[in-house]
């Protein structure tokens, strides 16, 4: 068991996971925010054709996995991660991962999570959390969501690495395998090639219902709710987009705060003040998301229910678009030394 494990509390789980394996490994350095933007986590996508939880699928990540990974590769880390079809297989492994010392990260669905309180507790499959020690049929858990660890019986914790259904784990497990010596220039290059992802992810992949196009494809959704689908319809398309945004993996306000962080401190790595006031636009950016949730929220309980009150909460979602439009732009204009 890794006894010396430091649980660390994070506004994201696999932002949370990522800096907490790291941190055990020695890398002091490492923040949630500096995670997140060497891993390219902002992003936004609205897919149409896929329904979670009956309303629409939108997220404001990247895939679940890929932080871990991109963040490893920049620094030069060797990962290991599996994925079982066996449930006792999968069980072993990370038993004598345990057994070594190891810390694992591990992908679970959060419906079965016992320590989450009943009205957390949705089917989303893309949750993460450290497995670090076993006392006899008990795993110690670091949720990095959660104030303090707490811990999953065997049984709960196969239930949540095997949950059926969109992005099921499959027993996904991963860890770092090895860390070697790197400088700051390393850093450096990572937050480069992080920054230059992001700002490909949201102004040039070339799909309607992804990063800023993305944005005015919802706010297009919204403003035709009531008339498309009903008040009492509309109102549930409008509270899932909460739901995704302030519920499932932080979502849009969060994560722009969070990205907001990591431009703070790339500034500081990289010497680079010009990247202050863009900081400040995608702060900006998460005060409106934020902003935008209130208004849906009050259309799905139905406390505002006209044309307009649909009309506000698209114009916000353009409002949206513009500034982080405006603000990836000023990113892509930046030259670096690094």
């Amino acid at each position: 068991m890794a006894e010396n494990y430091q649980h660390i509390q994070t506004a994201h789980c696999e932002n949370g996971v990522v800096t907490g394996l790291l941190k055990h490994q020695g890398l002091d350095f490492m923040t949630e925010p500096l995670a997140f933007g060497l891993g390219s986590g902002l992003f936004y996508i609205h897919i149409p054709f896929l329904k979670v939880s009956g309303g629409p699928a939108i997220s404001f990540r990247t895939v679940p996995g890929a932080i871990f990974k991109r963040t490893c590769k920049a620094l030069q880390i060797e990962v290991v991660r599996k994925k079982f079809s066996n449930e006792l297989l999968a069980q072993q492994f990370l038993d004598e991962k345990i057994a070594q010392g190891i810390p694992v990260g591990c992908q679970v669905g959060v419906f079965h999570l016992s320590y989450f309180p009943k009205e957390y507790r949705f089917h989303f499959n893309a949750h993460n959390i450290i497995v670090y020690g076993k006392e006899n049929d008990t795993y110690n858990i670091s949720d990095p969501v959660m104030e303090t660890v707490t811990t999953l019986t065997i049984e709960e914790l196969k239930r949540v690495r095997f949950a059926q259904g969109v992005l099921a784990p499959k027993g996904h497990l991963y860890y770092p395998k090895s860390i070697e010596n790197f400088d700051k220039k390393l850093i450096q290059r990572g937050i480069v090639k992080g920054i230059k992802r992001t700002v490909n992810d949201m102004l040039h992949i070339p799909a309607p219902i992804v990063g800023i196009s993305g944005i005015r494809f919802t706010a297009n959704k919204v403003k035709k709710l009531r008339a498309k689908l009903g008040i009492k319809q509309g109102g549930l398309f409008l509270g899932q987009i909460v739901r995704m945004q302030e519920e499932i993996g932080t979502g849009g306000g969060g994560f722009r705060f969070l990205y907001a962080a990591f431009l703070e401190e790339a500034a500081e790595y990289l010497q680079d003040d010009r990247l202050i006031p863009i900081s400040e636009q995608i702060t900006k950016a998460g005060d409106l998301w934020r902003s935008s949730a209130v208004q849906m929220a009050g259309i799905y309980k139905g406390r505002i229910t006209e044309q307009k009150d649909f009309d506000d909460a698209a114009n916000m979602l353009y409002e949206i678009a513009e500034v982080e439009k405006t603000a990836f732009k000023q990113l892509e204009k930046l030259k670096f030394n690094s």
